[in-house]
């Protein structure tokens, strides 16, 4: 099992800016992201013995580290709205 600690930046290498942006002008994107780092966070101390978790504390933890890249994800790869040209 690794317990190398998963990063948006190091997984989403291509979305850094996009992350960066949406992080500063989007809220929701915000808490997730917040919401992302703290699971992962406190996954990979308990991966690593620091704060020790059961194996069913660890899976719920991994299950929301997912839905939660997998939301994070989803915001980054919608197309944006272009506004339409003045006439």
């Amino acid at each position: 099992m690794s317990n190398t600690p998963h990063e948006l930046a190091e997984d989403f290498p291509q979305h850094v800016a996009a992350i960066r942006h949406l992080r500063a002008t989007d809220g929701h994107f915000h808490r997730i992201t917040e919401a992302y780092h703290e699971v992962n966070r406190a996954l990979h101390r308990a991966e690593t013995d620091i704060e020790p978790a059961d194996d069913l504390r660890m899976q719920d933890m991994r299950k929301r580290r997912m839905a939660l890249k997998d939301e994070i994800y989803g915001l980054l790869s919608r197309p944006e709205a272009v506004p339409d040209p003045v006439p």
